[in-house]
């Protein structure tokens, strides 16, 4: 029998996420397909925040973990960059000399960031940094074009909400009610997340099956169609029972 249908699943140390969906080039047997449309650039602009949200996931479940840093850079009025690229400089600069005091230490520096600047041109880079002793000293001494406050990284919903905020678009900056103008998403390249296990199977599965010692979290649960294909898929998270404290 043709084994139509594909499962990729990204294995964490404190969850599962899978992907199931049907491989167009078989089709489903007794299953009437989908219309199939033409995606328009709306949906293509939201799949692409998509990818990259589910990207960015992988890395902070792969690289960082709780109590790590979420730091606020901010510009004085009078420090303000006057564009994108300057901004990135200003980042750049900043990185360069916190790798060296990290390097210093025996520490590999990993950092994530996005820059973005409001409607009123206040300028401000939010940073998912690894936290290791002298961090936050390091990071004020170093960052001196305004102020740095600091928040430490939680694990719960998989650090969905932090991929999406740490991502986020002027398109996409009003789920956390603010307006933005501009943004630019980075990230280190020291950063490399696992290959997906992949396997072939025979039917669809009615209903995803919890793997024992896991529970599928209802909030990340997901079926609908493929605009391309017209066929169905589904993808979920599974989240460890007794997580590491």
């Amino acid at each position: 029998m043709i084994k139509r249908y594909k499962r990729l699943t990204y294995i964490f140390e404190d969850s599962i996420e899978v992907y199931e969906y049907l491989d167009g080039k078989y089709g489903a047997p007794g299953e009437k397909r989908g219309v199939k449309r033409e995606a328009t650039p709306d949906q293509i602009k939201k799949r692409n925040q998509w990818n990259k949200e589910r990207k960015a996931r992988h890395k902070l479940k792969t690289w960082f973990k709780e109590n790590d840093f979420l730091a606020l850079l901010t510009y004085k009025k009078e420090e303000r960059p006057p564009d994108m690229k300057a901004a990135k400089k200003d980042f750049q600069e900043a990185m360069r000399i916190i790798r060296r005091e990290y390097k210093k230490r025996g520490y590999e520096l990993r950092w994530m960031r996005n820059i973005e600047v409001g409607p009123r041109g206040a300028w401000h880079i939010h940073v998912v940094i690894n936290r290791e002793a002298d961090t936050d000293l390091i990071l004020k001494k170093t960052w001196t074009h305004g102020r740095i406050d600091f928040k430490h990284l939680y694990e719960e919903g998989g650090f969905a909400d932090l991929a999406g905020y740490i991502t986020k678009t002027p398109e996409t900056a009003n789920r956390y009610n603010e307006k933005l103008v501009e943004t630019s998403y980075s990230s280190s390249r020291n950063l490399p997340v696992p290959e997906p296990e992949k396997k072939r199977f025979v039917r669809w599965p009615k209903k995803p099956k919890e793997k024992k010692g896991y529970y599928i979290d209802k909030s990340s649960y997901f079926e609908g169609t493929n605009q391309a294909t017209g066929y169905k898929f589904r993808y979920y998270t599974m989240i460890r029972l007794n997580r590491r404290i």
